[in-house]
């Protein structure tokens, strides 16, 4: 199996369409940094990446660092329930459901997501997730889409048997490391036709595309926004399909988004 760093490297090199760009976050000499990603190399950003941030004419090769979560979230929104493949029985709802998850929950690209100890059903739920270029409130359908800065790719790990017994789902969808995210942000892709896969030990247990979620993108923007105020840099968890599985320590899960990459964490036992 390649290594996190080669699966980095070769992702980075996988040919986009011209209007792309691909934002990560990485430690620097210790140090968190932004940069763009250009074929094997990063190229150093400095400034807000939310608010045309400059060059600063340094290059660092993409396998020489550490990649931090792509984005630094105050808010992360989840949406239930939002493939037909994932409801079963149930019948689709009039409007999205929503839930929070906290941005201590979130990890990068190759961090371990930790079984908690009295945990017994954790399952993977692979996703797309939105990431908020500009502050919302109010939008309307036809323009949440020009709110949206790009898309990453999450991992919502779900604790099902704490799902139903909690008043809330406080510690089913929110408890440290539940929330992998990355490795990178992508922007200039069409959000509503994208394969969405994941696998666990490379054996393929989710996959379909973004075309069939229920509420698409623009729908999810702009409901949220009716009631909360989106800042440039939350998140937001669109929902994942099919059916989902328990996860064990010592599996792999890798979600891949096309056009996007692989976001791939180890399982590890919790003390």
């Amino acid at each position: 199996m390649r290594t996190l760093v080669a699966l980095a490297v070769a992702l980075a090199a996988t040919t986009l369409p011209a209007q792309t760009v691909r934002y990560v976050r990485y430690l620097n000499n210790g140090q968190p940094a932004l940069g763009s990603i250009d074929g094997e190399n990063i190229r150093e950003l400095r400034g807000d990446l939310f608010s045309n941030p400059r060059p600063t004419g340094r290059t660092v090769k993409l396998s020489a660092v550490k990649l931090l979560p792509p984005v630094e979230p105050s808010k992360v929104i989840a949406v239930g329930l939002n493939y037909k493949s994932h409801l079963g029985e149930r019948p689709a709802a009039a409007y999205p459901g929503l839930f929070a998850k906290y941005p201590t929950s979130i990890i990068a690209h190759g961090e371990n997501i930790v079984y908690p100890p009295d945990a017994k059903n954790v399952h993977f739920e692979g996703e797309m997730v939105l990431v908020i270029g500009k502050k919302a409130s109010k939008v309307s359908k036809e323009d949440a889409k020009s709110y949206v800065f790009g898309i990453t790719v999450g991992n919502d790990v779900s604790e099902r048997d704490w799902q139903q017994k909690d008043l809330q789902w406080f510690r089913a969808k929110a408890s440290d490391t539940f929330g992998p995210l990355g490795p990178w942000i992508v922007t200039g892709l069409n959000y509503d036709d994208l394969l969405l896969q994941t696998r666990v030990n490379g054996e393929v247990m989710q996959s379909q595309r973004t075309k069939d979620l229920i509420f698409n993108v623009s729908e999810i923007v702009s409901y949220i926004s009716q009631y909360v105020t989106l800042m440039p840099g939350d998140v937001i968890y669109s929902g994942t399909p099919g059916t989902t599985k328990p996860m064990k320590p010592g599996d792999v899960v890798e979600v891949e988004l096309e056009g996007v990459g692989i976001l791939r964490n180890p399982v590890v036992q919790g003390k």
